[in-house]
């Protein structure tokens, strides 16, 4: 598998050698944060040229029940038609970014990676990086409707996942992370679910500790080491989950840059929360 990063000047090599007809390279600009600004003006104000938007509440997610969780997976039909609208073909080189610490792109590099795209990258250091390597914005939206319907063939279930019974039993056998931040794991506030707390077993994990100070994920050794603090090994299983399934692939990415091969709780505290006979457990340890 293709390292799952790329940096700015890397993407613009890419995109340079696909202009004179290397391997095509694809560029989802899927902007998005938890009751922040929406990602269309965002991406019409300044974006990687030759990118397309990607909604994630509509696109990158479902509705469903508030028992599936908050962001459930969309339907790979569903999936696979927004994706040929994005212009992707089978084998293209696809590079998603953000501009909130790659954590919306972290969802859409698990999502295309679990529906079947062999090579998926996150822009290391999101959106500001490639401004700050010199590389220009293109305006509007001219890129997406632009943009050249494609022809690629998906499918479901390339990456495991953790139904919220899997996610109950893991922690006897492996190491389940929860990637909030800790005082959501602990209970001491809930802004947006039914219920405080995290699932029984579960091991703190924020992803703030994927990143470092320019906002670029941590180098592999660097994040071995630390999910190995946590309890991660290569002969136990890892799973993941945070709020609704988006900031977990954030996880999910760091533990794959690692060397590990994590599983997701799509549902995630959203679906438990939201089934009251699940126990929760509050305070600093599992």
């Amino acid at each position: 598998m293709p390292h799952p990063l790329v940096a700015a000047n890397e993407l613009a090599a890419l995109l340079s050698a696909a202009a004179s007809g290397s391997a095509p390279v694809r560029v989802l600009d899927v902007r998005w944060s938890l009751g922040g600004p929406a990602g269309l003006p965002l991406y019409e104000a300044g974006h990687i040229p030759g990118a397309v938007y990607v909604d994630l509440d509509t696109e990158l997610a479902r509705h469903g029940e508030p028992q599936e969780g908050r962001h459930p997976l969309p339907h790979a039909d569903d999936f696979q038609k927004a994706a040929r609208g994005w212009g992707l073909n089978d084998g293209d080189i696809v590079v998603v970014y953000d501009d909130w610490n790659s954590l919306a792109a972290g969802r859409a590099w698990w999502l295309l990676r679990y529906m079947g795209v062999a090579d998926v990258r996150v822009l290391d250091g999101a959106l500001p990086t490639w401004a700050a390597a010199g590389h220009p914005l293109a305006t509007g939206t001219d890129d997406m409707t632009n943009a050249t319907p494609g022809t690629i063939t998906l499918s479901a279930g390339h990456e495991p996942l953790l139904s919220a019974d899997d996610a109950a039993a893991l922690p006897q056998s492996g190491v389940l992370l929860d990637a909030r931040a800790g005082e959501r794991y602990r209970g001491e506030t809930e802004p947006i679910d039914p219920r405080a707390g995290h699932i029984p077993g579960a091991v703190s994990a924020p992803t703030a500790g994927n990143l470092g100070s320019t906002g670029r994920f941590l180098d592999a050794e660097t994040l071995r080491e630390r999910y190995e603090a946590l309890g991660v090994s290569a002969d136990r299983a890892v799973g993941v989950y945070c709020g609704s399934g988006i900031t977990a692939a954030h996880d999910a990415l760091a533990l794959t840059i690692a060397g590990f091969r994590p599983a997701l709780f799509p549902g995630s505290w959203s679906a438990w929360a939201n089934q009251p006979e699940r126990p929760v457990a509050t305070g600093p340890t599992p």
